[in-house]
């Protein structure tokens, strides 16, 4: 195979996984939180994402 295609096929995958589990994580989060504690949970969920992504 193309090494640019299996590169550029890793960075997808690596996104999807990001995603799935920021999403797991804020539904599992947000499940049973009372709604003054959503907003603490969406920001930490954001700064686990951005530490993810390097942006940190």
């Amino acid at each position: 195979m193309d090494p640019l295609f299996l590169t550029a096929l890793c960075g997808l995958l690596a996104l999807l996984v990001v995603a799935c589990a920021a999403i797991l994580i804020t539904r599992t989060a947000l499940g049973d939180a009372d709604s003054k504690d959503r907003a603490r949970i969406l920001t930490a969920v954001a700064e686990v994402v951005r530490a993810l992504r390097g942006k940190r």
